[in-house]
Formats: structure tokens, sequence, C-alpha cells
């Protein structure tokens, strides 16, 4: 597998795109978003996830973040997405869900062609990682993160939008702790 767009070394920040399999709309109700907040939440206490922005959109998850104390951030975002996986189909399964069938079935089909046995596949293969090189790249990818659910019409304005770090930024209360970054 390429190595060309995943986060590799350690100690090293990245711009990382964690996108569901088929766009999949999962994370439209809160107890989904809420997996991946505790888990985002265990890596940085347990696997030296260090979160600089994020945001959780309704088929993919944008982080600005590195790896720190020896861990290396690819192995980190492989055990989240493992985790996040059996969780994320837990949850379909044991709480209120209107489109229940619907998605276990799609989810079932899109691990068909899988060599390794699994029953449902919830996430793309790998994710997209940049490397944070500059602190333009840096402005740019908080913006573009902080605004996607502007860009969307969630939200009038980014801090608005609850599972973003724009709302830390703007020092409100959110479930998710973030280091925050002081070049503007």
């Amino acid at each position: 597998m390429s190595t060309k767009y995943k986060a590799t070394t350690t100690e090293e920040a990245f711009f990382i795109t964690i996108t569901t399999v088929g766009w999949v709309d999962v994370f439209t109700r809160l107890n989904q978003k809420y997996v991946i907040i505790n888990a985002l939440q265990h890596c940085q206490t347990n696997k030296g996830l260090e979160i600089y922005a994020y945001c959780i959109m309704s088929s993919h998850i944008h982080l600005l973040c590195k790896a720190t104390n020896a861990f290396i951030l690819s192995d980190v975002i492989r055990d989240f997405k493992k985790f996040t996986s059996k969780k994320i189909i837990q949850t379909i399964i044991d709480e209120p869900e209107s489109r229940r069938e619907w998605m276990l079935d799609y989810f079932e089909k899109a691990c068909a062609h899988l060599k390794r046995e699994q029953h449902y596949k919830i996430w793309q293969d790998g994710y997209h990682a940049e490397i944070v090189e500059s602190n333009w790249f840096i402005k740019q990818k908080l913006n573009y993160i902080h605004n996607n659910p502007v860009k969307d019409k969630i939200v009038l304005l980014a801090e608005d939008y609850f599972f973003s770090s724009a709302r830390n930024y703007a020092r409100l209360d959110n479930d998710l702790e973030v280091v925050l970054l002081d070049i503007f």
C-alpha cells in the first residue's frame, strides 16, 4: 500500500481526513458523533494523540494532529478506525436507527470483496494525510476544517457547530479538548 498519504512518521503534525465507505452519512445522530468523540479522547489519553483541530461531519472527519510519546500516527489512526468500526456497528444495532437495515446491509456488502474475514466495513481504506510544513498550511487547514459546517449550511458561524474545534478556538464549551495554536 502506498504511503504517499499516510502518517508514518513520529512527532510531525498532519492534516487527516477519514471517510466512511460510500460517503454514508453515519454521523447524523448524536450517539454516533459521541462514538467518535469518546474514541478521540481515548486516543488522546492513551495513545499520545495531540489534536489541534477537528470537525466531525456526517460522512467524514477532519483532524489536524500528531502523535507524541513515541506513538506513530498511522498506528493510532488504524486503532481508532478499528475500534470505531465495531462501536458504530454496535450502536446501529443497539440504539434507535431508522436506517438500521439499510446501513447494516450496505456496510456488509462493502466488505464482501475483502480477502480477510470481516462482517462490516465502515471506513474507506486508508485515509488522506498531508504533512504540516508551514504556518500558511496550518492556517489554511484550520480555516477549512472549521468552515466545513458553514460551507454545508449546517450553521451560519463555525463556532456554532458543536462537533468542531472552532468552539475551542472561540473559547466556548466543547466535549473534546484540543491544543490551541496561536498562529493568527
